[in-house]
């Protein structure tokens, strides 16, 4: 007996609208929300009332945007992103010792650029790339390799 293969069909998707989604640039709307949660990560940070979640988010654009560079997308990030990551090391170790999570101006510094080299790797590649690049991120954390940096 041979393997029948069912091609699926979904209903609800318009495989072309899908496909040309996926094509398109990341839409402005969708970028502006991101960017407003990183920006008052960012701006609670720097007032000295950051909690662990707004560290994390920081964290999340690191690493996005650390992998984006890696990976031709802005290779130009890389200085920024070392200098973001040794801030929210910083930060981190504050936070252990104080209970309280803040960023020095260097630090800031470091992560408004890394803001704005994340908004303009974001904008220049395909919806679909992004998403592939957020997988690509999920993964390289998870394989615990050399280079993930394991705060505890």
């Amino acid at each position: 007996m041979r393997k029948i293969t069912k091609r699926k069909i979904w209903a609800l998707v318009n495989p072309i609208e899908h496909a040309i989604t996926g094509a398109a640039l990341v839409d402005r709307t969708s970028l502006n929300k991101l960017r407003l949660s990183e920006l008052a990560a960012l701006d609670a940070m720097i007032r000295g009332k950051g909690t662990v979640s707004d560290w994390r988010t920081l964290v999340d654009v690191l690493n996005l945007t650390e992998m984006m560079a890696r990976q031709g997308i802005g290779p130009e990030a890389l200085d920024c992103c070392e200098k973001a990551q040794d801030a929210l090391h910083k930060a981190a170790i504050r936070y252990q010792n104080t209970m309280r999570m803040g960023l020095n101006g260097i630090g800031i510094q470091a992560i408004r650029d890394l803001l704005e080299y994340a908004d303009l790797q974001q904008q220049s590649i395909p919806r679909s790339e992004f998403e592939k690049m957020i997988k690509k991120t999920k993964d390289h954390i998870k394989s615990h390799n050399e280079r993930v940096v394991e705060i505890k």
